[in-house]
């Protein structure tokens, strides 16, 4: 009997190393400027999100343990309307590993200031995929789904657009919803743009980028830094044509919010012409970070 039950237990780990789910979520959320609320609410409801993330099956593809996205949802509750009404910011990390290293590149980071949610505490967390009948879940689901778009778009080219239509039918079934972040006419950077700007071929470019970027460039750097950097650097100027249809897209706010710590890093240890060319891309495309870019010139020769 005993062996039984061994045997049971091995089966059973081997099959959640298999057959693993897609993200690896760490949900944080701080509750600070709520005076005199019940804290083990705020307690409940992060673990409820961390299971909601962590065991739902988001594809119908295969992950092993190791193949999980890391993403971290960092969740701030500003205001608390009623018992179970709540309004804050939500920002949201996603990081896909690099080729051959121990590197962690960041795909996104973005802060969404219109969290306005409900949730009663030890009640079930229900998500369905075609009704607005729970603005939480469809905000979770929604970034679930841009997360996985990103981290696929980064291996092969538009390979994440299965997801990114799933998000935009999340938006379109929130068109009536009450709280904001889904409508076009509310703001040029909510979920509506985002998803808009992703899927939009006019400006196709932002995902060529990140294909390129990260397959064709940060993967081959580990074993030919120059070709990688070379790659990363042609990757840009999709950036620049996109930036050129469209300065204000919020697209190009989302890929330099991930990325302009990143390209100095990389960039300061290019050539001298390669530096030159790369930073009159960036300080046209991403003015308010150019004096991180600075650095990419005053670096030593190569």
């Amino acid at each position: 009997m005993k062996r039984t039950l061994m045997f049971l237990a091995i089966v059973l780990f081997v099959q959640n190393q298999l057959f693993a789910q897609e993200l690896r979520c760490n949900i944080s959320i701080s509750a600070q400027k709520i005076q005199g609320a019940n804290r083990t609410l705020f307690e409940t409801m992060q673990s409820d999100l961390y299971e909601f993330m962590n065991n739902r099956k988001w594809t119908d593809h295969q992950y092993s343990m190791d193949e999980r996205i890391e993403c971290n949802f960092f969740i701030n509750l500003e205001e608390q309307i009623s018992s179970d009404e709540f309004k804050g910011s939500i920002q949201v990390q996603a990081r896909r590993p690099v080729f051959n290293s121990s590197y962690e590149t960041i795909l996104l980071n973005i802060k969404d200031n219109d969290f306005h949610v409900k949730y009663i505490e030890y009640q079930t967390l229900e998500f369905n995929e075609t009704s607005n009948k729970d603005n939480l879940t469809n905000i979770l689901a929604f970034y679930a789904y841009i997360i996985l778009g990103m981290d696929y778009d980064s291996f092969s080219p538009e390979g994440g657009t299965e997801f990114f239509q799933k998000a935009q039918n999340i938006v379109n079934n929130s068109q009536n919803a009450r709280e904001k972040g889904w409508k076009a006419y509310e703001s040029e950077r909510n979920r509506y743009w985002l998803v808009e700007n992703i899927l939009n071929k006019s400006y196709s470019g932002f995902r060529s980028c990140m294909y390129q970027y990260h397959r064709q460039g940060l993967d081959l750097m580990s074993d030919k830094a120059p070709e990688g950097r070379a790659a990363i650097a042609e990757s840009l100027k999709q950036i620049q044509k996109v930036f050129r249809a469209r300065p204000s897209l919020y697209i190009l706010q989302v890929f330099f919010g991930a990325k302009s710590d990143e390209l100095v890093n990389i960039f300061s240890k290019s050539f001298p012409d390669e530096r030159n060319r790369v930073s009159i891309i960036l300080n046209e495309c991403d003015p308010s970070n150019g004096s991180k870019y600075e650095k990419i010139l005053k670096s030593e020769s190569f």
